[in-house]
């Protein structure tokens, strides 16, 4: 209820205002009063108040707008994102929004941004990024949390029309090579062990004998390897925090604590690392310290390492090009043409959903497809 109440300005003459209560506000969490001045006569101030009553119960608590940028909101969306996702994805969402978004936004205000210009941003992204859809979903939670605090009236984004999303089948054919054939693989190892490089060597029989994701290689403890049981445990990643810095944390998903059989050969192959490895550094810690792959000085090997050797290793061979997590996918494949069980290579695997597990046995090699009509072929012969 609006109180209402007579003052007088400075020439004598008889004026009112009123002073309401109107809600709390949602951003602070403290109550809200807001006082309206310049009626002639009581009655003209009781049926402002009630429209303003009328307002709020309509449109909600009004929050007094700005002259806002499009930076400014993304910020302040940001500062409450990070804090809902884990600091490597936060590092990776922002790396993307500054090289995508911010470049086509920077400079506009959120309040003159169209449907139109926003259409023509997601249109070019879906054209030249495979990941347009990420970049869409950022922009619209954008245009949503600025519509939430008040700082536009209209969502630009609510009309905007999403291209189709690009099927599996499609993201997979967008690469040369999204994983190694058997014959494929055994090139690749074959001549890195040419190059005596014993911890490129090491690194990528790892990842192509387990299916290990990057962060998760980089992360193993010689504690992690029981030589004995020939087991790996994967109980942590090395990932990228806010700051860009690398920092061991927690997996991936729960389903990404799992323990790996390995072979005897791999076995082997860590146990000449090892000896290696201790010959080198000038501090060997203790098995629960020692990181299975360092710098010289017994640094952390950065995340960009694999990457960044794979693609000088491959310049010089005539392999056609994979991405590291295409090692992943190598062994996912590879397990299901030695036969293992879909349930098997998703424990293996540390799939969370199955479903991701099942996309990756559609795509096995074409030599593995081009063998099941003759395998059924000689089952049925008689």
């Amino acid at each position: 209820m609006a109180v209402i109440r007579e003052y007088r300005k400075k020439d004598g003459s008889k004026w009112y205002y009123f002073k309401a209560y109107i809600g709390i506000d949602p951003l602070t969490g403290k109550e809200k009063n807001t006082t309206r001045r310049g009626f002639k006569t009581k009655k003209e101030a009781r049926q402002a108040a009630a429209l303003l009553e009328m307002e709020i119960a309509k449109k909600g608590l009004p929050t007094a707008k700005k002259n806002v940028l499009f930076e400014e909101i993304f910020l302040d969306w940001f500062d409450q994102y990070k804090n809902t996702v884990k600091p490597s994805t936060a590092y990776t969402q922002l790396n993307m929004i500054n090289k995508h978004i911010l470049p086509n936004f920077t400079g506009l205000r959120m309040d003159k941004i169209t449907t139109a210009y926003c259409q023509k941003q997601v249109n070019k992204w879906f054209e030249s990024y495979k990941k347009y859809h990420n970049l869409v979903g950022v922009l619209r939670r954008i245009f949503k949390y600025a519509k939430l605090t008040k700082q536009i009236d209209y969502d630009p984004m609510d009309a905007v029309i999403t291209p189709n999303k690009k099927s599996r089948q499609e993201l997979w054919d967008d690469y040369t090579a999204p994983f190694y054939t058997k014959e494929q693989l055994l090139t690749f190892l074959s001549e890195l062990k040419k190059t005596n490089n014993d911890l490129a060597y090491t690194l990528f029989r790892l990842l192509a004998f387990t299916g290990l994701r990057k962060g998760e290689l980089l992360a193993l403890m010689w504690s992690d390897i029981d030589l004995q049981q020939r087991t790996l445990t994967v109980s942590k990643t090395l990932a990228k925090s806010t700051d860009g810095k690398e920092k061991i944390s927690t997996p991936k998903t729960k389903n990404s604590n799992r323990t790996i059989a390995l072979d005897d050969n791999t076995i082997s192959i860590l146990k000449k690392w090892k000896k290696k490895q201790s010959g080198q550094l000038e501090n060997v810690l203790s098995d629960d310290e020692q990181l299975l792959f360092t710098t010289l000085d017994n640094s952390i090997l950065y995340l960009d390492y694999p990457n960044n050797f794979l693609k000088t290793f491959l310049k010089k061979t005539e392999l056609p090009h994979i991405t590291i997590h295409g090692f992943r996918h190598t062994h996912a494949s590879l397990l299901f043409e030695a036969g293992v069980s879909i349930k098997e290579a998703q424990a293996r695997l540390g799939h969370k959903n199955i479903k991701t597990t099942m996309d990756i046995y559609t795509h096995v090699t074409n030599e593995t497809r081009e063998k099941t009509a003759d395998k059924f072929s000689e089952f049925m012969d008689f």
